[in-house]
């Protein structure tokens, strides 16, 4: 029978297994995200909790174990081991999983879908942040969007997956920016996303 993942496990966790102030801010900006889908939907506290945590550690094991052609313990093989050792519930390990294209298995549940959509789009509005002077607040679905348009921009983010996922979650590309944008902007101070201006 699983159980519970609390919020705080999971950061003990993810602070456990991450020192890269990046990629624990990435972890951070997913959950942001994952919270904001989960109360818009009028999910009960719990499931709040179960989509926060499972934003929050889908990259956990990334920075250990970056190989995703190691069939063993490449990423997310391991934190999904380790959340199965801790009989954390399936569908959060199925989740985990299912954002890894190259594991095969299919985004079905409303978490799934979101994670994916999340994921990819989260990494870019933080880059977007850090090359403005208000950092997060603000940003535009407009000035996301051109930026989208320059290949050399954040050029590891890939513009294709993003168009894929947001279609797949059925949202319009403007509203899930907006969405996120709100999410990061709550959480800007934690995140250092306020941008130079504000460090002035």
């Amino acid at each position: 029978m699983s159980r519970r993942v609390s919020r705080e496990e999971a950061w003990n966790l993810l602070t456990e297994w991450v020192e890269s102030p990046s990629l624990r801010r990435h972890c951070q900006a997913v959950e942001s995200g994952m919270v904001a889908y989960a109360e818009q939907a009028g999910l009960p506290p719990e499931e709040v909790e179960l989509w926060a945590v499972t934003g929050l550690l889908h990259d956990a094991d990334y920075e250990r174990f970056p190989d995703m052609d190691d069939e063993e313990n490449g990423h997310p093989r391991s934190i999904m081991r380790e959340l199965e050792r801790r009989d954390a519930p399936p569908e959060m390990i199925r989740a985990i999983a299912s954002h890894a294209d190259y594991l095969g298995v299919p985004r079905e549940s409303p978490m799934e879908k979101t994670l994916a959509a999340v994921d990819e789009l989260s990494g870019f509005l933080v880059a977007c942040a850090a090359v403005r002077p208000d950092g997060i607040n603000g940003l535009t679905p407009k000035s996301v969007k051109k930026k989208l348009k320059q290949p050399s921009f954040a050029a590891a983010v890939s513009r294709d997956e993003i168009r894929e996922n947001v279609a797949a979650l059925g949202v319009e590309l403007d509203d899930h920016i907006r969405t996120l944008v709100a999410a990061l902007e709550a959480r800007a101070d934690e995140l250092g996303l306020n941008g130079p201006a504000a460090a002035a």
